[in-house]
């Protein structure tokens, strides 16, 4: 078992990532600035330091755990916040990421697991489904800044041998995400279905996502954390769905009548997104166990937990 620091262990992704290493053996240190991430989420089993990703601290942490890999989930990950103000993007998405990196090869790190985006990175796709390969024009701030981050991750990769795989996620839902911010649309549907709310959609509603639930997404990183497989992966479902039909589907679980309203469009936002996760499939194992229908009904059913 290995020593692994989780940065944004506290956050959405992130805790699941460490409860299922911690249940696995592993040795766990969660990183967190705890700005989106929540204290009740990190397992009591894991050693927390509050820090900042960009924080100068942070060589005192390496210094003193030495871990043997570190998994990258600390982010700013609002698509509408980096249009908004893009030099805070950059500065958490792409600086943060560099400071892990330098105390990474410092230290010795043998594998470096880098959350990054299956959507945002391709921008308006032209293959459906997209593959790693596809032309990467990103339309966010955001978008550029995970491909940043991937660029630099592969700059210390062959200039300081450090080992590493990027897992490219499409849209991750699941327990835990915040139902009340501007990223998680399956969250925030579900928060304001179960409060009675009309629920707003962007647009049309005919834009598409690449749905898959977070318990995939956690065995995509178990995966890569014991497997030997440098590059670039995208993790996904491969399957299309609209706004419109999520939301239908999202009604019909929580047995509720409400109908949606349409707002404007929201700028940085893709009209079709989906990946295809044939590559994960060949050299991780992986592939998503989790329907659709199986992961809105299991999101529900926490969210109304949480109303009890």
């Amino acid at each position: 078992m290995s020593k692994v620091i989780v940065t944004g262990g506290a956050g959405f992704i992130g805790s699941h990532i460490v409860n299922r290493y911690i249940n696995e053996g592993h040795e766990v240190i969660v990183i967190d600035d705890l700005s989106t991430g929540k204290k009740e989420n990190i397992n009591p089993r894991a050693r927390f330091h509050h820090i900042d990703i960009r924080d100068k601290g942070m060589e005192a942490i390496f210094e003193k755990e030495m871990p043997e890999i570190v998994n990258h989930h600390a982010a700013q990950m609002d698509v509408r916040r980096s249009t908004e103000n893009p030099a805070f993007d950059a500065d958490i998405n792409i600086i943060g990421t560099i400071n892990l990196l330098e105390n990474s090869v410092k230290y010795g790190v043998k594998r470096f697991i880098f959350a990054s985006s299956g959507g945002a990175i391709y921008g308006e796709q032209k293959d459906f489904p997209a593959g790693e390969e596809h032309q990467q024009f990103p339309l966010s701030p955001y978008g550029v800044s995970k491909l940043a981050g991937e660029k630099y991750i592969h700059y210390y990769s062959k200039n300081f041998g450090l080992r590493y795989i990027s897992l490219r996620y499409s849209n991750v839902y699941g327990p835990r995400q915040n139902p009340e911010g501007e990223a998680g649309v399956v969250a925030i549907f579900i928060g304001r279905l179960l409060k009675g709310k009309e629920p707003v959609i962007n647009g049309d509603g005919e834009q598409t996502r690449d749905y898959v639930y977070v318990d995939d997404v956690v065995h995509a990183n178990v995966r890569a954390t014991i497997g030997d497989s440098d590059g670039f992966l995208n993790i996904g479902t491969g399957i299309e769905t609209s706004v419109n039909t999520l939301l239908k589907k999202l009604i019909e679980v929580t047995g509720t009548d409400i109908k949606g309203i349409h707002g404007p469009p929201k700028k940085g936002e893709q009209r079709r997104s989906v990946i295809d996760c044939g590559r994960a499939k060949r050299l991780l194992g992986w592939e998503p166990e989790i329907s659709l229908e199986q992961g809105l009904s299991k999101t529900v059913d926490y969210f109304r937990t949480l109303a009890l």
